[in-house]
């Protein structure tokens, strides 16, 4: 949610006409999708490369961890 909210604040950044505009236009874009990237990055791909790291660990141990084995 945060991510959507300066995501929106920075498009006005991409419409701005004037003396400055070419300096706002790079800024707008690069914050833009640096925080797209990371979002996707954070949400999609984190948990993807958990599952494969859990499956590769329980095929090296032999054995599946299951709730027993979390100490919390």
């Amino acid at each position: 949610m945060t991510s959507l909210a300066f995501i929106t604040g920075l498009i006005p950044l991409l419409f701005v006409v004037g003396p400055s505009a070419l300096g706002n236009h790079s800024i707008g874009y690069a914050a833009i999708f640096g925080m797209l990237f990371g979002t996707i990055l954070g949400i999609f791909i984190t948990p993807v490369l958990f599952v494969v790291f859990q499956y590769l660990h329980e095929r090296i141990s032999g054995r599946t961890v299951t709730d027993e084995d979390w100490e919390y």
